[in-house]
């Protein structure tokens, strides 16, 4: 169990994947894609990639350098190879490379290869460490503790140290002291990182669970209204129906078909009706006993919205009859929701509503410009998600989204076409 975290550093470890981060990057033209395969590129990795470039020229002239001088100076016999040189720069370049995608790998690389450096600048130069090999190894060192799992930090950290006691003892104090800073400092960049995340995802699931509730809420109410309009419908037909054997007259055949089948219908609906919806009360088990809003009282909402300031212009087109009480409330509250948000957020815009029948569909839409002031707070989001589940229970769709100009449009259609055969069949009866 002691030798896991160093098997893990060493061997079957991995990092945590990359952030994802559209802040720091910009987009490709389509031009460049045949040189650059990607849609947007990533400004941290350019930026990393152009530093690996300079530490590999940087470091493979240093140790070109100190090979010329130890030979001219009589420390060696003749310079080094210039495969020396290649590596020393590709051991302080590769690991800078491959830290944003592989930190875990590119530690290994950089432990791996940082022999080669040393034994040239043990060999033909006098201080221990070259800079570009320091500047590289802590930046490989720093995105281990940032990127992987404390076991594997603290594996590194002493593997690192143990280097530095082999290589040169006397500098084995200030390399520790040095990499503990660093490895602490990224542990503690991962735990805020960490901490942030499980932040974000805690709000994002209170979001879902409030809009879920939200949901529940708005088809409970809903449901009350329904209740109340289809129930007071479906109870006139019962009525009806017992007045069939004064229409029949005596006819036997008639009376039977009649009271029978209409009896039997409204009779099964308001059963049916009652077990669905009619648990959906208020807290006090009471229901709501007021006529229903329809599409006839959509002056009274724009009288009110105009006395608030705004400047609301109603163009109707089509016959608006005969839609059907469902329809007629959602398309009510739909318009009142739009025109108080507008209220609430855009004091004194100009708001077009549209109410347009074209065949078996009522279209809505609300649409205001940007206000005039300054508007109220962000509310939660609930009154659309009332909206689009208002229009999704009748079979419809509802859109909202800001406009081009800077205002906001909601548009939504409202099937009515069971609205009008309900209607039909009722009146037939």
């Amino acid at each position: 169990m002691a030798l896991q975290p160093f098997a893990l550093a060493l061997f079957r470890g991995d990092a945590d994947p990359p952030p994802r981060s559209r802040r720091l990057s910009i987009p490709v033209p389509r031009g460049l894609r045949v040189l650059i395969p990607a849609e947007r590129l990533s400004l941290v990795r350019t930026a990393e990639l152009l530093m690996a470039l300079i530490l590999f020229l940087t470091t493979q002239n240093m140790a070109r350098d100190w090979t010329m001088q130890a030979a001219a100076s009589g420390r060696m016999w003749v310079p080094l190879p210039e495969t020396f040189a290649l590596l020393c720069g590709i051991a302080a370049s590769l690991p800078v490379a491959l830290r944003d995608r592989w930190p875990l790998a590119a530690w290994r690389t950089a432990f791996v290869l940082l022999p080669i450096s040393l034994w040239t600048s043990l060999h033909v130069s006098e201080p221990p460490y070259p800079a570009t090999t320091v500047l590289s190894y802590l930046l490989v060192l720093y995105s281990v503790a940032v990127r992987c799992d404390r076991r594997i930090t603290l594996a590194v950290w002493v593997l690192t140290v143990l280097t530095a006691w082999i290589v040169h003892p006397n500098s084995m104090a200030i390399v520790t002291v040095v990499a503990a800073v660093i490895v602490l400092f990224g542990y503690n960049v991962r735990v805020r990182r960490t901490a942030t995340s499980r932040l974000a995802e805690e709000e994002r699931r209170s979001r879902l669970a409030e809009d879920a509730q939200a949901v529940l809420a708005e088809r409970a109410r809903i449901a009350r209204e329904l209740h109340d309009v289809v129930a007071h419908h479906m109870s006139v037909i019962a009525i009806q129906a017992e007045a069939v054997p004064i229409r029949a007259a005596g006819d036997p055949v008639q009376l039977e078909a009649g009271l029978a089948e209409i009896r039997n219908l409204s009779l099964e609906a308001i059963a049916e009706l009652r077990q669905v919806l009619g648990v959906l009360r208020d807290q006090d088990g009471r229901t709501e006993t007021m006529p229903q809003p329809g599409l006839d009282r959509v002056d009274e909402l724009v009288a009110n919205a105009r006395s608030a300031g705004l400047a609301v212009l109603v163009k109707r087109s089509g016959p608006l009859d005969g839609l059907g009480p469902a329809v007629e409330l959602s398309a009510y509250r739909i318009v009142q929701e739009s025109l108080s948000n507008a209220m609430r957020h855009a004091p004194g815009a100009a708001v077009g509503v549209e109410l347009v029948r074209e065949g078996d569909e009522l279209r809505l839409r609300v649409a205001n410009s940007r206000g005039a002031g300054d508007g109220g707070p962000p509310g939660a989001g609930q009154g659309l998600v009332g909206m689009r589940e208002r229009a999704s229970l009748l079979g419809g769709t509802l859109a909202a989204g800001p406009t081009p100009s800077g205002g906001f449009e909601v548009a939504a259609t409202l099937p009515i076409t069971a609205a009008r055969t309900g209607t039909n069949e009722a009146d037939d009866r």
